[in-house]
């Protein structure tokens, strides 16, 4: 948000550049052509993995971060970056169905029935290959992460079955279609379904039976970057509780900062019991064995990449 920017700037006289990718794979091409004078990035989980691997980020000196003290223990020391070495929490969330009920009356709770005619042209989907062919790979019994050529030119054909239902791919803002009623049902964001279900009550969020995706943003610096004091400063400045506050108000993805929401309990209870009360914000307990985390592929990449364009691309 732009009062975090702000504020940030008006405590310490450091200006913040903003700027914004729509994938994880974009930012990945950005830093593999190196030199791209960034300071702070937002990977996700598995592109922390990757990036990691190719010594593509600094350490992050925790010592510099008091404030990691703030996030949940359960999201410290994730699978991704034992010991929170070259990464901390940011935001986290899920991928999951978003569907307008006053739109959809049938009950909708597996993945498979988005391939339903009666939804031409009714479907928003993530811009995320990752995500998108994740649910697809679900869809036909398969591991979200599968590397097996056999599995994934299934999987295109399958996607290829449901092009004629999808009316856009939309990472940035999926809520703009669902709520303008130009779609009835979508691959969306858990932050884009809290937004949108604020503005349109009818819309429920839900992870279908085959599952849905779990994904964690963080806070990186990435190896080059001119300005490292810097940038601890402004993680640990994100770290605050009323700063991170700021960000769920205007990005209401679920926040892995406890101090955070203890402060949010006492300050709004009405909106902690939203955020609290909300699928999309709070996953239920029963959804938890559905939810799978996305994985790197390895070299598998090459294969989900020529899919996607293939598909999207109209071949």
């Amino acid at each position: 948000p732009q009062a975090l920017l702000d504020g940030f700037t008006q405590e310490t006289g450091i200006t913040v550049n903003y700027d914004t990718y729509s994938s994880n794979e974009e930012l990945l091409a950005k830093l593999q052509a190196g030199a791209s004078g960034y300071d702070v990035i937002v990977p996700s989980d598995y592109t922390v993995v990757i990036l990691t691997k190719q010594g593509l980020l600094e350490e992050i000196d925790l010592g510099k971060i008091p404030n990691f003290k703030n996030i949940a223990e359960e999201l410290k020391n994730p699978y991704f970056d034992p010991g929170n070495k070259y990464s901390v929490p940011y935001q986290w969330g899920t991928a999951a169905l978003a569907i307008n009920t006053e739109k959809v009356t049938q009950p909708i709770t597996k993945w498979a029935d988005i391939w339903n005619p009666e939804f031409e042209q009714q479907i928003v989907l993530l811009d995320d290959e990752r995500e998108v062919l994740g649910m697809v790979l679900m869809t036909l019994g398969y591991d979200r992460n599968s590397t097996a050529p056999a599995q994934l030119e299934e999987a295109k054909q399958r996607f290829m079955e449901l092009m004629p239902n999808i009316r856009l791919f939309d990472s940035d803002s999926p809520k703009t279609a669902l709520l303008a009623g130009e779609v009835s049902l979508g691959l969306v964001w858990n932050g884009e379904a809290a937004i949108a279900h604020s503005e349109n009550p009818a819309i429920a969020y839900v992870c279908p039976q085959e599952g849905c995706s779990i994904w964690y943003d963080n806070l990186a610096i990435p190896k080059g970057a001119l300005h490292v004091a810097n940038a601890h400063l402004f993680i640990d400045y994100v770290l605050r509780p009323e700063v991170s506050l700021l960000i769920t108000a205007e990005f209401p993805y679920s926040n892995p900062n406890a101090a955070a929401l203890e402060l949010l309990k006492t300050q709004d209870p009405a909106a902690y019991e939203a955020y609290m009360g909300y699928e999309a914000t709070n996953p239920p307990l029963d959804w938890q064995p559905r939810m799978h985390p996305v994985m790197d592929v390895g070299e598998a990449t090459i294969l989900w990449d020529r899919i996607w364009t293939e598909v999207k691309g109209g071949e």
